[in-house]
């Protein structure tokens, strides 16, 4: 079941997958995909889908689409492409002269769908008790804060922010915790 969360000029479509338990009230992460939207200069008002699930589940969708085996933490799928929010320092690659930046035109009073931001609940649980939360993948602290965590770097990423260089990495990361702490 999907259940829509509004917040200002954002609507958050929240799913969590049957059997998975999420320590934090889903409220709490739509407010974490929200924050991160204002910051990357999302243009509003938009949607954006929230899928809370298992190990299993993002697995699947690992090999499928990264042709990588075993569960991540979080993936996203954004339906815009990185030019079509404002340059940032988490993107140094851009389109093509010539390459559309906007979406296609929808009907009046209609959001558009920004992508998907896709969470395993039980990864998540896993590395904060372990001590393998957090940006640098050796903090230990609570599941919530590293549901937050995953939910504002998968938000950013459809936002267009990336990691793979050196500079993407530190401005994401520091964006990241600008927005956490």
């Amino acid at each position: 079941m999907i259940r829509a969360i509004y917040l200002g000029p954002w609507r958050v479509d929240l799913a969590v997958r049957d059997g998975v338990s999420i320590p934090v009230p889903g409220v709490t992460l739509a407010r974490a995909v929200g924050a991160a939207l204002d910051v990357a200069g999302a243009r509003a008002p938009a949607s954006i889908g929230l899928i809370l699930t298992d190990d299993r589940e993002l697995a699947e969708l690992n090999e499928t689409h990264l042709g990588k085996i075993g569960p991540t933490d979080v993936l996203s799928f954004p339906l815009l492409p990185p030019e079509a929010f404002p340059p940032h320092q988490g993107a140094t690659r851009r389109a093509a002269p010539g390459r559309p930046t906007t979406a296609f035109v929808l009907p009046p009073r209609r959001r558009p769908y920004l992508g998907d931001i896709v969470v395993s609940v039980e990864r998540a649980i896993e590395q904060a008790a372990q001590g393998r939360g957090g940006q640098t993948g050796d903090v230990r602290w609570k599941p919530d804060d590293e549901l937050r965590l995953l939910v504002t770097h998968g938000t950013l990423h459809i936002c267009g922010w990336d990691h793979a260089e050196p500079a993407e990495e530190a401005a994401m990361r520091a964006l990241e915790s600008r927005l956490l702490f």
